[in-house]
């Protein structure tokens, strides 16, 4: 195809992205009028027009909102189809002229938009209508005579790449430019953060995202795959399909580190939806943030489900230097309750299955009524009282007051947590359920000022069974008093909607998610799946991961406590196999390392070359640093976008120290915090000590060396 027919189609393209464009700074300024319109309404003055404003004002800002974030690549694919891929009604056909005798067009883009006499100029990538665009193929061709993929930067198209999916239907006058989209889009720079994927959707992807919204969905696939891509656009496919239930419900993405979060928080508002809530587990719990990583053998103890077994024994036992006995002077008799009376007690209260935090007042009223029974055996009959009279008498004296605040405190998560720092202590608790050794590694890692990333699921264990400390009811503000007896002059509609507002405003600590998504799940250990399922008790899933980058050692005791969280629901499994990340000479390093633990794995296949050989370098000890950051400039050199400098765990600060000032693309991250990631460039250092770290470092190293798109580099001391 000679560059002058290229540029005819170029230009054929650039006159209808021309009208996309003129029509959707039509529909902005409608949508600003209509803003303004509804806000003139309340000079009606009837309580009907208020409402009316309030829901034109609303709509229109959303309307407007939206049609300004989908500006750049608004439009990026057309379909040709043939007589039998035409839709029945022709609502979804372009207002342009069809290629094919008796077919239609339609055009694929972020949103959807119609014109003047409300014929489809763009169909949103979402809709059915949508669907050939991604799952069309040479033997399934939906109709889909070409496929042009149409890549633009601004309002200007730069390129299109077509694909040719029934020949003997196109015209003999039928241009076909391009080598193909999706390798023309692998070879671009990645950027700082995630892009999305909208345009190069591929059919095993597509099932995926486009899966039944019910039940469990679960995707696997090896690195380069688009399986967080796919979690994402999975995100946005659910809430384009049933925007009801799913934004009033809320939609959760856990993913596995703060950088992560950081890495893909672009996606979904560039794919028009920004209310999902996207956490790393080290966020999930409200007012906590974990961010640093304990060593392997500490986190394999903090994630096994025998912290469960262990927690509940702190949570119901005695609090430390609580009071040893109770004693009350009544009508010249001594009652006193000794420690076996009040542990036997406090065994009883909670063994009724009320969380600590809320049996306080419970637990006080046992032990009146203990109190209450001892006094009838020591006092003669004239004497006694009934339990209703004796109970407010005692219950009112300074001395049971303190008693109970100390006997029965209010508790706080990372208060509990800090007892398990006194060896003694936790190994009362502990006793049959872990090792000794386990038991001092366990106790001399615990910081409740500074927790771990695998102590928040702790923390949020510890919450679940001591509740939330009980809290007076208070008199709801009004949001209109300026001070104490002024209020604001205010219209109805102003106080329906603040009504409103308040009515449906999420708790801090939300807990009823509609959908979770969990993505690099092999690597969320049996407590955090538990953290992550009280989120959504009945909540639809979507699960991705690969199981050959999983860090957890016990994938048995994790798919137990996976399957806790999300119960019986229907399940659909999903399979990618295509790596797009990597090129072939890439990947063949990374595979190299899993194959020596795993020979028999599956694994995906790598359908680009790059002809650049990985450079695998071994230096002396004192040479590293030097040899490091020799490496990192030299990549910044070969590529235009990101650099990440991979780094054994232990060793991420000392290492971001040799190479920092180098170049803002270059980003510093211990080997776990690649989880997810994607660079132009990688330099993977120390990839033995990666590898040594834990039992399952071979995984965690095999995603180290998985991360670049375009050139990778190894520095370290032995070779691995």
């Amino acid at each position: 195809m000679n560059d002058a027919v290229r540029e005819s189609e170029i230009a054929a393209e650039q006159a209808y992205l021309d009208r996309v464009y003129a029509r959707l700074d039509q529909l902005r300024v409608t949508a600003a009028e209509v803003e303004r319109e509804g806000y003139s309404l309340a000079r009606v003055g009837n309580f009907g027009a208020l409402v009316e404003r309030d829901a034109m004002v609303y709509h229109a800002a959303k309307r407007r909102r939206a049609l300004e974030s989908e500006h750049d690549g608004l439009v990026f694919g057309r379909l040709d189809l043939g007589p039998d891929g035409r839709s029945g009604d022709g609502k979804d056909a372009a207002s342009a002229d069809p290629v094919v005798p008796g077919g239609e067009v339609r055009y694929i883009g972020r949103l959807g938009l119609r014109d003047e006499s409300y014929e489809s100029l763009v169909v949103d990538w979402r809709a059915p209508a949508a669907a050939p665009f991604y799952r069309a193929t040479p033997a399934d061709r939906m109709g889909v005579v070409r496929r042009r993929s149409i890549r633009s930067s601004g309002e200007k198209v730069v390129s299109i790449e077509d694909d040719l999916l029934d020949p003997e239907a196109a015209p003999s006058d039928m241009a076909v430019i391009g080598d193909g989209a999706l390798l023309a889009n692998l070879s671009r720079a990645t950027g700082t953060g995630m892009k999305d994927i909208v345009a190069t959707i591929q059919r095993e992807q597509d099932d995926a995202i486009r899966s039944p919204s019910l039940g469990v969905t679960i995707v696997r696939g090896g690195p380069g795959t688009g399986k967080t891509a796919v979690a994402l656009h999975r995100a946005a496919y659910l809430l384009y399909a049933d925007r009801n239930r799913y934004e009033s419900g809320g939609v959760l993405v856990v993913g596995p580190s703060d950088v992560f979060v950081g890495y893909v928080s672009r996606v979904l508002p560039s794919l028009g939806e920004d209310t999902a809530s996207l956490r790393s587990l080290g966020q999930l719990l409200e007012g906590v943030q974990g961010t640093r990583h304990e060593p392997p053998e500490v986190a394999a103890v903090k994630g096994s489900l025998r912290m469960q077994r262990v927690l509940g024994r702190a949570a119901r036992g005695p609090v430390p230097d609580s009071p040893e006995r109770l004693r009350v002077l009544y009508r010249g008799e001594l009652l006193v309750l000794e420690r076996p009376a009040l542990d036997e007690l406090r065994r009883t209260v909670l063994n009724l299955g009320v969380r600590r935090n809320a049996a306080r007042a419970k637990a006080a009223g046992h032990v009146l009524d203990a109190l209450w029974r001892q006094s009838v055996e020591l006092l003669p009959s004239g004497r006694q009282q009934k339990r209703e009279e004796f109970a407010p008498d005692i219950a009112e004296r300074p001395e049971f007051v303190a008693f109970m605040r100390a006997w029965w405190p209010v508790l706080r998560p990372a208060q509990v947590l800090g007892w398990l720092t006194d060896r003694h202590r936790l190994s009362r608790w502990a006793n049959g359920v872990l090792s000794n050794r386990e038991i001092a590694v366990l106790a001399g890692s615990i910081d409740p000022e500074d927790p771990s990333v695998e102590d928040v699921a702790l923390l949020d264990e510890l919450h679940e069974l001591l509740g939330d400390p009980p809290v007076r009811k208070r008199v709801a503000r009004d949001p209109f008093q300026v001070a104490d007896g002024v209020r604001e002059v205010t219209t109805y509609a102003d106080r329906m909607a603040a009504a409103r507002a308040q009515a449906v405003e999420r708790p801090t600590d939300y807990r009823d998610y509609a959908h979770i998504i969990v993505d690099e799940s092999q690597d969320v250990s049996p407590m955090q799946w538990r953290m992550i399922g009280r989120r959504g008790p009945n909540a639809t899933w979507t699960i991705v991961g690969d199981p050959a980058q999983a860090a957890w050692a016990d994938a048995a005791e994790a798919e137990r406590a996976m399957d806790g969280a999300i119960g019986s629901r229907r399940r659909s499994a999903f399979t990618l196999t295509t790596n797009y990340r990597n090129s072939a000479e890439i990947f063949e390093v990374a595979a190299r390392v899993i194959r020596k633990a795993q020979p028999d794995i599956e694994l995906p296949t790598a359908v680009r070359s790059s002809h650049q050989a990985p450079v695998l370098t071994t230096v002396d000890a004192p040479e590293l640093e030097a040899a490091v950051r020799a490496a990192a400039q030299t990549l910044l050199e070969q590529v235009e976008g990101t650099v990440g400098v991979i780094t054994p765990t232990a060793r991420r600060d000392e290492v971001a120290k040799w190479v920092d000032g180098l170049d803002a693309r270059l980003q510093t991250v211990g080997a776990l915090d690649s989880k997810g990631m994607e660079y132009d460039g990688v330099l993977v250092v120390e990839p033995a000590q990666i590898r040594d770290e834990a039992r399952t470092g071979f995984r965690t190293l095999y995603v180290a060396l998985s991360r670049a798109t375009q050139r990778l580099t190894t520095v370290g001391t032995a070779p691995f």
